[in-house]
């Protein structure tokens, strides 16, 4: 009778154990997803300048940590002010191996051009950072600090002075007018289709003035060939190992105590098409918060004096959401909407 009762209850246990298994092989896949092609990275941006950059300090820190089987492929599609780049993922909806790096332009360019893409139309994926912008002149210029500078473009007479871009109706014009606002001065802004571009205009002297974000001028800067007048925003910078011989990026002060209140810090953030699976956004999330965690990512981050701030999820959703909504507040202020033209 004993023996009956031990094999009963044996096999009442292989039921439910079975039972149990079933239910977690239901419950939890056989293996996550990966990618099973080349994924194309898209920069909606030329090269050289800051956004190209961080694409490919990613993609090189993939193949050196071996953080994918499959190759990260950076391919830039800058037309039309990155709505190239944006349309080309939208068009991908259901994709998980194209991604995108964003700026700022995720807003500026639909508001500006009317060209029909909004943020939604993409699965966000991860804020990697927020990035700062300086107002840079050519250190051979006799300006030492943001005052001298606006004092001099205000005594040169209206459109005298030349502020050097990235891009039209886009951030570096939108705080140009905003500078422009804020001082009472009124500069000449000439688009380019890159940071790097831009850099290399104030170093030869074509133009004035930059308000390139420091990763797109550090080199410059090191150099001796350009001068840091102020940053863009509330807070100075908090790295405070030295850059150039005499200055950190701490050293530089914020616009707001240079006399020249206005402030402005624009998005790095990383985007898929529409239409992805939550096992495949969970990839390149995963991915991607692998890549934060390096000393590499690390180092950038501070050699490009940003913001690392990083966000997933509702959170980053949230974030895009308000910031769209200062963006349409900005570009109406500066009469950049599409239906004012």
């Amino acid at each position: 009778m004993m023996k009956n009762f031990f094999s009963r209850t044996r096999a009442c246990l292989a039921k439910v154990f079975t039972a149990a298994m079933l239910a977690l092989a239901v419950a939890t896949p056989a293996s996550a997803w990966e990618p099973t092609k080349p994924v194309e990275f898209v920069i909606p941006a030329g090269t050289g300048g800051g956004a190209d950059q961080m694409g490919r300090l990613l993609q090189g820190i993939v193949i050196k940590y071996k953080l994918m089987k499959e190759p990260l492929i950076v391919v830039n599609k800058s037309g039309g002010a990155g709505a190239e780049g944006f349309l080309a993922v939208k068009e991908a909806k259901g994709d998980p191996h194209k991604i995108i790096i964003s700026l700022s332009n995720l807003f500026t360019t639909p508001m500006a051009t009317g060209v029909p893409f909004n943020w939604k139309d993409m699965t966000p994926v991860a804020m990697m950072a927020l990035d700062q912008f300086v107002l840079w002149t050519n250190a051979e210029q006799p300006y030492k600090n943001a005052s001298e500078f606006i004092a001099a473009a205000k005594a040169a007479g209206p459109s005298k002075f030349k502020m050097a871009g990235t891009g039209s109706k886009q951030e570096d014009q939108i705080i140009t007018v905003a500078l422009e606002k804020a001082t009472g001065t009124k500069f000449i802004y000439v688009p380019f289709k890159g940071g790097g571009e831009v850099a290399v205009q104030l170093v030869g002297g074509h133009v004035q003035s930059t308000v390139n974000n420091p990763i797109e001028a550090v080199a410059q800067w090191r150099a001796g060939k350009l001068r840091a007048l102020c940053v863009f925003d509330d807070h100075r910078m908090p790295f405070k190992a030295k850059v150039t011989e005499t200055q950190s990026w701490n050293d530089v002060p914020t616009c707001k105590e240079a006399g020249v209140p206005t402030k402005y810090t624009m998005l790095r953030g990383i985007f898929m098409p529409a239409g992805v699976t939550p096992d495949q956004l969970a990839f390149y999330v995963d991915l991607l918060t692998k890549i934060v965690a390096t000393p590499d990512w690390k180092e950038y981050m501070e050699k490009g004096a940003f913001n690392p701030t990083f966000m997933t999820g509702d959170a980053f959703t949230k974030w895009l959401t308000e910031a769209e909504a200062t963006h349409r507040t900005l570009m109406t202020e500066a009469g950049f909407l599409a239906s004012n033209k």
